[in-house]
């Protein structure tokens, strides 16, 4: 198992966060908190890797005209 930390998140958002994962296959505040974080950083890493320098949209730019995609 990984080493733990504790984070503190305010009272009415861990309550929220009960309310949430009742009858859902989570099995705690912590696993959705976990889970709900590891989303989000794989979705902002994926964003980072996506992005094109200016030289790079020009070129692609220059590219889809060539093939008369763009005008």
């Amino acid at each position: 198992m990984p080493e733990e930390i504790e984070v503190k998140i305010p009272k009415e958002v861990y309550e929220k966060i009960e309310e949430r994962i009742r009858d859902t296959e989570f099995k705690s505040v912590d696993e959705y908190v976990t889970y709900v974080l590891r989303e989000v950083l794989a979705s902002l890493e994926e964003e980072e890797e996506e992005v094109f320098t200016e030289e790079e949209e020009e070129k692609v730019k220059e590219r889809l005209r060539a093939l008369g995609y763009l005008d």
